[in-house]
């Protein structure tokens, strides 16, 4: 099985991603669902809606990780999403490879 490619905590490589998903991260949320062929309207939006969003986002956590051979489970995704909450969306929007617009995104890390 795989691991991640950045930390919970690398969210700090891609300062502009960061900062982007911490102003709004429905929309980090929702280009990763996309890059996962979810519609991006619908879970930006499930954001809004209590209960729907632990959901949408544990979901979309586990999608990423099958997608990508990553060792883990349900439980280590909730803490996860309830305890760094916005450090797990750049996390997966890392993984994915999302950007965000006006290339907001560029990685620090980068040699």
């Amino acid at each position: 099985m795989g691991e991640w490619q950045h930390g919970i905590f690398g969210c700090f490589d891609n300062i502009g991603l960061c900062i982007f998903t911490y102003i709004v991260p429905c929309y980090t949320f929702g280009k990763t669902a996309e890059a996962l062929g979810d519609d991006c309207l619908l879970c930006g939006l499930a954001l809004f809606v209590p209960l729907l969003n632990i959901y949408a986002l544990v979901t979309t956590r586990g999608k990423v990780r099958e997608n990508k051979g990553i060792e883990g489970g349900l439980i280590g995704d909730l803490l996860m999403i309830c305890c760094c909450g916005i450090c797990s969306l750049v996390q997966e929007a890392q993984e994915m490879s999302v950007s965000t617009p006006l290339g907001a995104g560029e990685s620090i890390a980068r040699s």
